[in-house]
Formats: structure tokens, sequence, C-alpha cells
């Protein structure tokens, strides 16, 4: 019965379990993103529009347990933590659909094709894989644009080159990169 307290006693073991999934969740973030920015100089990431994505009524609940957006949120904060360059490539830029070989643009292709051969070069491409050697090169078209215009450093950057001695490696120079897609 409404009001009861063996209803209440119930409604606090059911948001108990709540609880700890939320925190399980959330702890499992933190440990992918501390990894991601402790192991790469660089991480390239789609901007994807996750409040969109979240209308679509079949996608929403993988969307909305996987936390896109506080994942998103996590890696931006320890990137700049840690001074590491995030690189977020335009939700417009067709990832997907872009041969990286060729750089043929496939407009015929659809969310179900999870595996495609581009017309042009006959290259078998499995749709993520291709996704993200693309948005690994726009992310690095990006910052090499933003880091050849004027010359001009961070003053983290600038203090950090100052103290270490000439010809011993910076940590961009002995850490890879990551591409998220």
């Amino acid at each position: 019965k409404k009001g009861s307290n063996s209803r209440e006693r119930q409604r606090i073991k059911v948001a108990r379990v709540y609880e700890k999934i939320t925190n399980s969740r959330l702890n499992h973030i933190h440990n992918i993103t501390t990894q991601i920015v402790r192991d790469n100089q660089m991480i390239c990431v789609e901007d994807l529009s996750v409040a969109n994505m979240m209308k679509n009524h079949n996608l929403a609940k993988s969307i909305s347990d996987c936390s896109w957006s506080e994942f998103l949120r996590q890696l931006k904060y320890k990137s700049e933590w840690n001074e590491r360059n995030l690189i977020q490539i335009d939700k417009f830029f067709p990832s997907s659909k872009t041969c990286n070989k060729c750089k043929f643009v496939n407009q015929d292709l659809t969310l179900t094709d999870r595996e495609w051969v581009c017309p042009v070069c006959g290259a078998e491409l499995d749709r993520d894989i291709n996704a993200s050697e693309n948005i690994l090169e726009q992310g690095l078209i990006i910052y090499n644009l933003k880091n050849s215009g004027c010359g001009m450093q961070s003053e983290s950057k600038q203090k950090r080159e100052e103290a270490l001695p000439l010809g011993e490696p910076t940590n961009h120079e002995t850490q890879g990169s990551l591409v998220l897609g």
C-alpha cells in the first residue's frame, strides 16, 4: 500500500541498488578517461550532438547507459589538467562515409551498413575502423593548422621547453595518439 512502512523500506532498497549502479558507472568512466589521458598526448574525438541522438528512441537507452556526455566532459577537463591535446572533429564531417584510402565520400551509406566496399579504389572498409582513421587524420590536420600559424606557444609549453635541456625528448615526442569516434 502507498504510504506503508514496508513500501518505504523497499523504495530505499531500490534506491541503494540504483545508487550503486550509478557509482560503478562513474568509477568506470573515471578509470577509462584517466588511462586515455595518461597514455596519449593527443586525443581526437568526434563532436557528437548527444542530446539530438537521444531523441531517437532506438538509440536512447544505449546512449544514456554509456554516458557519452559525461565521458567527454571528463576527457576535456583531464586533458586540460594534464596538458594534453584534445581535438574535436566537427559533427558534420563524414567520417564513416569517407574512404580513408582514396577520400571518396559514399553518400548512399546508411547506419545499418557496418561494412562497405569503396567503388573507386575497391577497399573493403569496416565502418567504425574507417571512421576512427578519418577522425585521426582530420585531427592531425586541425592540430597542424593550429600550431603552424604565427609560431606562438602557450605559456606552459614555453616554460616546459625552457626548463628542458636541448636534445631531451618532451612528452609529445614519446607518447602516442588516440582516436575516439
